[in-house]
């Protein structure tokens, strides 16, 4: 079988090429092109114009071989066409063919007239076979010799205005027309594979791991265009990511605007700026490259569909926006690429403008953050029993067992899937149909998830970890180990929607650690026993009063519990909070209060809506 090739790996070469013409003029390929009498080719080694021609012929060079099939959750499939042939007529347009016709995986063949010329194919062959790269084969041949493939003809391109069609003023945008044209159909096959998801037809790649190295390659070659990572060493393949620094959150901000730039690559600006979640003191911008956005929503429209969403639904997408908050600025743009109907409340939903819109277009699911759309639901049941929503999505924090089991019950909803997504990497992580409590699919494709110790040093599947995300298809700002925050661990799934492969088990936030009286208790845990007792959300504040620390456990959820029953049931199924036992002997240097609060009373983050997990006052008590 033959070995795939990558085209990220020709725009590395290329880009090699091109930092060689730029750096020496009088050695290497600048000096093959001097003595060949063809310094009018050096435009054509343009690395970012040949990029966008190939991401707009592909619909997207991140998900190639596969194109996801617009309003379909099909996927067509690139294959290279074998061998195709070109003849040395126009030494542009041969070297037109051959960069292409090696984008796509072919063999090429150049038939060339003269020897000199014939020298000239072989070294430019091997000189950009020797930038390190897997590229493809090549032949050169003497002009009529019968050569067994694909015979591709290149049409002279339009002049440009300075009426030359391949100079400094004219040369690089040859590629977009290129690759607009029909010539470029003959390097390539396009099979359309129906009812073929690009989950499974990632999962079931018998080249994979060639695909998710060339994945890494690419994006550490990009991401040294940024001063942060100049000195990042070069990479094969996945197995080095792991010899990688992490990448943590003060570094982040410091090379992040407005503090510092030195993750920016110095790309014309296009795209779309987000900002952090924080609402106090000066916010970190987080840059998205137009093609950086693209490929997130080329990304999360398969998810969508995965995570329950038909061609049709009426989808009511309540999540928070404004001031360059990411959850809806990136639903809007994905949900736009997709055949539902939506009706963006945002957060400014009442249960009455949900109900209008269930009775009036007869909307039939809902997107949100657990902390808004749960007080919102059972309100507008309260107002109309009759109330019914077929399908619930959610992000930003997890969902409790209760209401999972009350959305079932009270409104018959049948679909309820989390995702797990970060405004500064986007989507982490989903669930399919078939999936639910803290699993989760993961896009290796998109961001690759590695589990690890406090040292950065991964750890061997199944054993919980921090959360480390590498951004393969994010090259502004780019993410190379970065620490989100999160903790979990990656395991083997078999998953009865036919996708087999990693799924990561979220444990929740890092910082979601509980620390009181010399003991350590993790808020998730907390809030997984109080679920028995129908408990929705959970709050756990400490603060230092009279040289003691005080506890408060606060409690929301439709239908409060006795304090004492929360206290009691905390005490044990957790020693460490019963009264007497702490290390340090003293029986009034610690103190646990519990407050159970009606649903909706938690203050919640005036940008996204959530309600913070873990308030450690002492400090500011102090």
């Amino acid at each position: 079988m033959t070995t795939r090739t990558h085209p990220t790996d020709l725009l590395i070469a290329v880009g090699r090429a091109q930092a060689s013409l730029a750096g020496e003029p009088d050695a290497g390929l600048a000096a093959l092109l001097r003595d060949a009498g063809l310094e009018s080719l050096s435009p054509l080694f343009d690395e970012d114009e040949l990029t966008e021609g190939l991401d707009e012929l592909l619909d997207g060079l991140a998900q190639y071989p596969w194109q996801p099939v617009v309003d379909s959750d099909d996927v067509h499939l690139h294959e290279p066409a074998g061998t195709v042939v070109v003849d040395d007529d126009r030494p542009d347009a041969a070297l037109r063919a051959l960069l292409l016709g090696w984008a796509f995986g072919n063999e090429v063949v150049i038939r060339a007239g003269h020897e000199q010329r014939r020298g000239f194919w072989r070294a430019l062959t091997a000189l950009l076979h020797g930038y390190g790269t897997s590229l493809p084969a090549a032949r050169v041949v003497p002009a009529g010799t019968f050569a067994a493939g694909v015979p591709v003809h290149v049409p002279e391109p339009a002049p440009g205005p300075d009426g030359t069609v391949a100079g400094p003023a004219r040369g690089a945008s040859v590629w977009r027309e290129d690759c607009r044209s029909d010539w470029v159909t003959a390097l390539r096959t396009r099979t359309y594979l129906r009812g073929t998801t690009l989950a499974r037809a990632r999962a079931g790649d018998s080249a994979a791991a060639g695909r998710l190295d060339a994945r890494l390659r690419y994006l550490v070659h990009r991401a040294r265009r940024a001063p942060y990572y100049r000195a990042l060493p070069a990479v094969t393949g996945l197995a080095d990511l792991r010899h990688l620094p992490v990448l943590e959150k003060d570094a982040l901000t410091r090379h992040s605007p407005p503090v510092g730039s030195g993750l920016s690559s110095g790309a014309r600006p296009t795209g779309e700026v987000l900002r952090s979640g924080a609402t106090t003191g000066t916010p970190r911008y987080i840059v998205y490259g137009r093609a950086d956005w693209n490929n997130m929503v080329r990304e999360a429209v398969p998810l969508f569909w995965a995570m329950g969403l038909c061609p049709g639904d009426r989808l009511v997408n309540t999540l928070f926006g404004g001031d360059l908050y990411g959850g809806l600025t990136t639903t809007l743009t994905e949900f736009t690429r997709m055949p539902v109907e939506c009706y963006t409340t945002a957060q400014s939903v009442t249960a009455e403008s949900l109900l209008r819109l269930v009775r009036v277009f007869g909307a039939n699911a809902l997107i949100g953050v657990p902390a808004l759309i749960m007080p919102l639901l059972r309100e507008a049941y309260a107002r109309d029993p009759g109330l019914r929503l077929e399908k619930v999505l959610y992000l930003g924090t997890s969902m409790s067992p209760g209401d999972r089991a009350w959305l079932r019950a009270r409104l018959g909803t049948r679909t309820v899937s989390s995702v797990l997504a970060v405004n500064d990497g986007a989507q982490l992580g989903y669930q399919c149909r078939e999936l639910g409590g803290a699993l989760h699919h993961v896009n290796d494709d998109f961001n690759h998830i590695e589990a690890v110790d406090e040292h950065g040093v991964p750890v061997p599947d199944g054993e919980p970890g921090d959360l480390l995300v590498t951004t393969f298809q994010k090259h502004e700002a780019p993410l190379i180990r970065y620490r989100v925050g999160d903790r979990g661990r990656l395991l083997w799934h078999d998953c009865a929607c036919g996708v087999s492969g990693r799924v990561l088990e979220y444990h929740g936030r890092a910082d979601g650690v509980i620390r009181a009286g010399g003991r350590a208790f993790l808020h998730a845990e907390i809030e997984a026993e109080l679920a028995g007792l129908g408990v929705s959300r959970v709050q756990a504040e400490i603060v230092s009063q009279a040289g003691r620390e005080v506890l408060t456990v606060r409690t929301e959820s439709p239908s409060a519990p006795a304090p004492a029953a929360v206290r009691e049931r905390l005490a044990r199924a957790f020693p460490g909070l019963g009264p007497g036992r702490f290390p340090d002997g003293a029986p009034d240097s610690f103190e646990l209060r519990v407050e159970c609060l009606a649903e909706g009373a938690l203050p919640r983050h005036p940008v996204s809506g959530k309600v913070r997990p873990v308030v450690d006052l002492r400090l500011a008590s102090v």
